[in-house]
C-alpha cells in the first residue's frame, strides 16, 4: 500500500490533516508548496502531515478501511500520538481511527463532517455523481462551489471552479469510489468510544451534508466541544478567516 502525502513545519508536536472528498480528483502529490502556504500558521507549533488516500483504491474500500490504512503509515512512520484533523470525508476516517485506535489519537478536530449518512448528504452525492456520469465536470465544479461557499466568497468560487473546468481528470473512479464510501459510512452507534478530547466544528448553513451532521454528534462523544459558524456552508474551513487560529487555540490547551 503507498499514498501520497505531505509534510512540512518544525514544531515538536505532530498534526495529521486529512482532506474530503476532493481527494479523489486530486491528492497530495505536487501540493506540497501550495498546501505549505495555506496552512502556514501551523508551521512552528506542529510538524504537519496531510495524508491522501491509497493510490491504489478498489470499489468497496470504506472510510473504515481508510482508518486501517492511516493506522498502518502511522506505524510505519513512528509517529503518534497525532492530533488529528478531518474535514469532511477526513473526519469520518478519523473518527474510525480514534473509535479503534485510541493510541494514536491525541486531540481530535472533526470539521464539517458527519457520522453517518443523512437525506441532505444523499442529495449532494447523487446529484454530484449523476454529473460525472454525464461528464459534466463544470456543472460539478460549480454545483460544489454554490453548495461550499457563501456570500461574495461564493461568486469568487464559481468564478474560479468555472477556470478550473478545463483541468479535468483522467476519469472519476477513485472520485466514485470515495463518495460511495461517505453513503456507506456509519460510526454513529461507536462515537462513545472516543475518548480523546474532541472539537466539533460545523456552519449552520451547510448544504452538502447539513449542520444537524455536525451537532447530532455533540451528545455521542463523551465531553467533546461544539463550534458552529453563523453564515457558513461546507467549505467554512477555507471561507472563515478565523478557522485555522480557532483550531491551533484548541490544539493548544
Amino acid at each position: 500500500m503507498d499514498c501520497d502525502y505531505i509534510s512540512f513545519g518544525t514544531g515538536k508536536d505532530v498534526l495529521v490533516m486529512l482532506p474530503g472528498v476532493g481527494d479523489g480528483l486530486k491528492t497530495a502529490k505536487g501540493m506540497a508548496i501550495p498546501f505549505s502556504v495555506m496552512y502556514k500558521c501551523y508551521a512552528q507549533q506542529f510538524k504537519v502531515y496531510l495524508f491522501s488516500r491509497r493510490n491504489n483504491l478498489t470499489m468497496g474500500f470504506t472510510t473504515r478501511d481508510m482508518a486501517k490504512d492511516l493506522n498502518s503509515i502511522l506505524e510505519k512512520l513512528e509517529i503518534g500520538p497525532v492530533n488529528l484533523f478531518g474535514v469532511s470525508q477526513g473526519g469520518m476516517i478519523a473518527q474510525h481511527l480514534a473509535i479503534h485506535h485510541p493510541d494514536k489519537v491525541k486531540r481530535l478536530i472533526l470539521a464539517v463532517t458527519a457520522s453517518r449518512p443523512n437525506e441532505i448528504m444523499r442529495e449532494t452525492l447523487d446529484t454530484w455523481l449523476s454529473m460525472l456520469d454525464r461528464d459534466d465536470y463544470k456543472g460539478f465544479l460549480i454545483d460544489s462551489a454554490v453548495r461550499s461557499y457563501t456570500g461574495d466568497y461564493l461568486k469568487r468560487g464559481i468564478k474560479l471552479n468555472s477556470l478550473l473546468a478545463g483541468i479535468k481528470p483522467k476519469d472519476y473512479t477513485r472520485y466514485r469510489i470515495l463518495c460511495n464510501s461517505c453513503l456507506e459510512h456509519d460510526a454513529y452507534d461507536d462515537l462513545i468510544k472516543i475518548t480523546c478530547p474532541t472539537l466539533l466544528i460545523g456552519a449552520d448553513q451547510d448544504k452538502v451534508l447539513g449542520p444537524e451532521a455536525t451537532i447530532e454528534m455533540r451528545a455521542k462523544i463523551p465531553d467533546s466541544k461544539l463550534y458552529m459558524y453563523k453564515g457558513y456552508s461546507h467549505g467554512v474551513y477555507e471561507q472563515a478567516k478565523d478557522f485555522n487560529n480557532r483550531v491551533i487555540r484548541y490544539l493548544s490547551q
